[in-house]
């Protein structure tokens, strides 16, 4: 994609806030937040405007049953596993501007939300019927509860169901349960709360991804299709919990609102925190996102919340009444799972991002899991597979080039090389298909990670050939910076993914990664040494790492 054509508007990028009922799995990393990152590092490199937020979610009802299996309360759980994520994030590399914490500018800004769509009569008051546990005299909803989902049957929770993507109602599971005490038997009670009529927005919601059905990946587009072919459920605004922040409405004394409530202005405030960590000072929280400055907003989010962030979240912000922009993009990503079962952390069968980058370096799991990524279909973590498909299609052919241009440069010397006619396009080619990953409308880690093994291989058997050639001298420094040219092209292209590596080679060859083709039309370079890879990390500074395991909160 030329640069004419690409949308030059600020991006706004959000990584969907983790629960903060424990540290993050690798199933997290190579799902919606390594993509995020891979995203924003490539903007950056772009010279493009990005700002890429995140924040903890403590008020979901998740925290609660986690709280009570480990014997904590849900404050001490959040505090702490708020530290592990962020700590999580900056071992693997994923570069948030701002991880904000819940203070409470945080609340204050969910409340002027709320309130801003209640004055405008957004809510409706409703009796519903929901699960209910005579033995604790509390409402079971979402995380609490489990049970069957009416639509395809599987085994679920409240709200949303992770199998078919689809919003349970109120009542709507099959044979309900507790899980917070799996003995209790569950009833139904009514009880009062607001909601959010999500099907008096069909039309515009309609409109709105008939508009993205050629740009978006299927999955959303099918989903949010099959969804709107049929009634949409109301979306609880309160609930009578206990764990939550307070409803601030007249119509539920004593009741919290849905923590899903708190997505769009819980992302809002974290660009702001996000955007003051970059010394800027935007005069209000929700101040990235109003209409009149034209962002793109870009959520990446994991397929089981599309219903939250593709209809709840969407129909909010048009029932705004124009004050926000909607999502240019929402990039979901299937299940990651662990040698083909899902993630369980209950059972023990799980690998914690933090564990696994205490023996692996960050840019061989990041190169792994941007290859193994599930994009459109689950795929599965083996770390067999790992160390197998690192060392033969990464570690050893980089060590490889690295060796044969050493000893190619020995022969030719370190003074600038001249470079052919044709190796500027050659090099422009490079960064162009890397360019096309990283778009939005062809986004692709699976296809990113691919390139970097092709360009890699192709290089190494270029520079080998040229060590067993018996080249004139001029012959082969022409030859030779034919090479680094394309080399610091394939640095720019794979540096939104291998970070150290791109980062230690730019150092090397003082030159900073870039996407700008025009950077690589020139008629010499310099030779420099390559750093090379290695598949684990050395075992002293394994010993030393003070990295705690995650196990404990999960």
């Amino acid at each position: 994609m030329s640069s004419a054509h690409r949308d030059t508007r600020p991006v706004v990028v959000i990584g969907g806030p983790p629960t903060t009922n424990g540290d993050l799995h690798i199933g997290h990393i190579a799902g919606p937040y390594l993509a995020a990152d891979v995203h924003a590092r490539y903007l950056r490199a772009a010279n493009r405007e990005v700002v890429f937020a995140s924040g903890g979610d403590n008020s979901q009802t998740y925290v609660v049953r986690t709280a009570a299996r480990l014997g904590t309360t849900p404050q001490e759980l959040t505090t702490k596993c708020w530290g592990l994520i962020k700590g999580t994030f900056e071992a693997t590399g994923i570069e948030v501007d701002g991880f904000a914490p819940t203070d409470d500018a945080y609340r204050s800004n969910v409340y002027d939300y709320v309130n801003r769509l209640h004055a405008k009569g957004k809510f409706r008051k409703r009796t519903v019927r929901m699960p209910y546990s005579e033995r604790s005299g509390q409402f079971l909803v979402e995380g609490l509860v489990g049970g069957d989902c009416p639509v395809c049957l599987a085994d679920s929770r409240g709200g949303n169901c992770e199998t078919c993507g689809y919003w349970i109602d109120f009542d709507g599971l099959i044979d309900p349960f507790s899980l917070l005490d799996p003995d209790d038997k569950v009833i139904y009670r009514e009880a009062e709360i607001l909601v959010f009529p999500l099907e008096e927005y069909r039309d515009q919601l309609i409109a709105f991804y008939q508009a993205k059905a050629a740009t978006w990946r299927p999955r959303v587009v099918n989903l949010m299709r099959e969804m709107l072919a049929r009634p949409l459920p109301d979306f609880p605004i309160t609930y009578p919990l206990d764990w939550g922040m307070p409803a601030p409405f007249p119509e539920t004394p004593g009741q919290v609102l849905n923590a899903w409530l708190e997505g769009m202005p819980a992302s809002m405030y974290c660009t702001a925190y996000a955007q003051r960590q970059l010394g800027l000072e935007p005069p209000a929280n929700d101040d990235a996102w109003r209409a009149e400055h034209d962002a793109r907003l870009v959520f990446f989010v994991g397929f089981d919340n599309l219903f939250i962030w593709g209809v709840a979240h969407v129909a909010e912000l048009i029932a705004h009444e124009g004050r926000y922009v909607l999502p240019d993009t929402i990039l979901c990503n299937e299940f990651y799972e662990l040698d083909n079962q899902k993630f369980a952390t209950s059972r023990g069968h799980v690998v914690w991002a933090r564990d696994l980058l205490a023996e692996v370096p960050r840019d061989i799991a990041r190169f792994h899991l941007n290859l193994s990524a599930p994009e459109h279909a689950r795929t599965s973590f083996s770390r067999a597979t790992l160390e197998q498909v690192a060392a033969e299609r990464l570690v050893g052919p980089w060590n490889q080039l690295a060796a044969a241009l050493a000893k190619l440069t020995a022969k030719a010397g370190r003074d600038p090389l001249p470079v052919s006619p044709w190796a500027p396009a050659r090099a422009a080619a490079i960064v162009s298909r890397f360019s096309q990953c990283f778009e939005l409308a062809s986004f692709s880690l699976n296809q990113a990670a691919e390139l970097v093994t092709q360009h890699l291989e192709r290089l190494r058997n270029h520079a080998v050939i040229a060590l067993v050639e018996d080249l004139d001298r001029d012959v082969l420094r022409v030859r030779l910076g034919d090479l680094f040219l394309q080399v610091r092209a394939l640095i720019s292209g794979a540096s939104p993914i291998l970070i150290d590596l791109a980062a230690s080679a730019a150092q090397a060859g003082d030159f900073e990664p870039s996407m700008s083709a025009s950077v690589f039309d020139v008629t010499s370079t310099t030779a420099f040494q390559l750093p090379t890879l290695d598949l684990r990390r050395p075992a002293h500074i394994r010993a030393a790492d003070p990295t705690p395991t995650a196990s404990s909160t999960a």
